[in-house]
């Protein structure tokens, strides 16, 4: 008897095993990192924060729900991004993010290059195999689920490529209030695989801003959280001219000191800092000093702040705010926008179909009605105007 419990046993524990790691360990991991923890009391929205945000344009520059193995036409009840609850929370457009390497044991300070913690994460998703060792065919991936999406939900999704998309979103959100639009955006340069052709590739499958560096320095770019943090190299000079060219946005994310000022000497068109802080209000090393604030400005960019820890030192409404207020008092109101990093492994205090929150404090931080639509939207659609392509 003992002899055929141990052949049942031995048989079927590699099979517990694999139905685990291919069908609970990718949810679980995405639920783990992807958190909202809302306050006990829940926050008080006035009837004239629900009336003004029902009329805002709503851009966020950074969201990462491409990453995961879900629906996202499907309204979930983890993590921060979905399209109902974008509708609910009346986003105009969301700015899709596309990280494709995570190094083991991530952290601000120093990170190598030669680790990957995202392997097993997507080999568990099912995802192509083509994906599991090419960079390059990751970032395609999270393209062709986009356009997946919005095929399946044409009347309510529209990925934006050009100006006249934009138009048409804000056209249709006039008259029916939707579609939500999308934009593809590339999280560090490493995905170019130290090819610029690829940057062609990438803005053929549809993306349309890119960063030079993630959680580590690659042949483009030093990362604020790589071990030697250099500017752009060479190749990163070229990379920056020809997104340009192309028609798409550069983001100084994660790129090191060196090389946001590398790009803020060659850059012709306004840029975006998609998501983060200010070191003033929350000092990591990932955040902005008042110089980087200043010439951000100074060139007509935004600057996303975030909604989580590592941005605001904290997840409370009065954090992001705080943020935002150094860079008003410093800068003006016209180089803030929004940066959730919602999906991103990060934890906040509300999702995206709760952004009225946000109106609110808003509001409370006796931001004015003009002030606020600039903020939560217009001042990133500028930017976007002045970098994509017009067809």
């Amino acid at each position: 008897m003992k002899k055929t419990i141990a052949l049942y046993m031995a048989v079927l524990l590699p099979v517990i095993a694999v139905i685990f790691f291919f069908f609970v360990f990718p949810g679980q991991v995405d639920r783990a990192v992807n958190r909202v923890e809302r306050p006990e009391l829940p926050p008080d929205v006035s009837t004239e924060a629900l009336a003004l945000h029902r009329t805002l344009t709503i851009v966020d520059l950074h969201a990462d729900p491409l990453l995961w193995r879900r629906d996202f036409l499907k309204r979930l009840n983890h993590g921060h991004v979905d399209l109902p609850r974008l509708e609910a929370g009346n986003v105009a457009l969301q700015v899709m993010g596309s990280p494709t390497k995570s190094p083991v044991g991530q952290n601000y300070d120093s990170n190598p290059s030669d680790s990957d913690a995202m392997t097993p994460v997507l080999i568990a998703a099912r995802q192509p195999r083509a994906t599991w060792s090419s960079l390059l065919q990751r970032s395609l991936y999270h393209a062709e689920k986009l356009v997946a999406f919005e095929a399946r939900a044409p009347d309510r999704l529209q990925i934006v490529y050009a100006v006249e998309d934009l138009d048409g979103l804000l056209a249709g959100r006039r008259e029916r209030q939707k579609p939500v639009g999308t934009l593809l955006a590339l999280e560090g340069a490493h995905p170019l695989e130290g090819k610029l052709e690829n940057l062609d590739r990438r803005f053929d499958a549809g993306f349309r801003r890119i960063g030079m560096a993630h959680f580590f320095d690659n042949e483009v770019a030093g990362s604020m959280h790589g071990e030697e943090k250099y500017g752009l190299t060479e190749l990163g000079f070229q990379v920056v001219r020809r997104a340009e060219e192309l028609g798409m946005v550069v983001d100084l994310a994660h790129s090191s000191s060196a090389a946001v000022a590398d790009i803020l000497d060659v850059v012709t068109k306004p840029v975006v800092v998609s998501h983060g802080g200010v070191q003033a209000t929350c000092d990591h090393n990932r955040n902005l000093s008042d110089e980087q604030i200043r010439r951000v400005a100074a060139n007509g960019g935004v600057i996303g702040v975030g909604y989580w820890e590592g941005a605001v030192c904290d997840i409370s409404t009065e954090a992001i705010v705080a943020a935002m207020d150094h860079i008003r008092d410093l800068v003006g109101v016209d180089t803030i926008a929004l940066g959730s990093d919602f999906d991103g492994g990060t934890t906040t205090r509300f999702d995206t179909g709760e952004l009225v929150i946000l109106t609110q404090a808003l509001m409370d931080g006796r931001y004015t009605s003009t002030e606020i639509r600039k903020v939560m939207g217009w001042n990133a659609m500028r930017v976007l105007r002045a970098n994509l392509p017009e067809e």
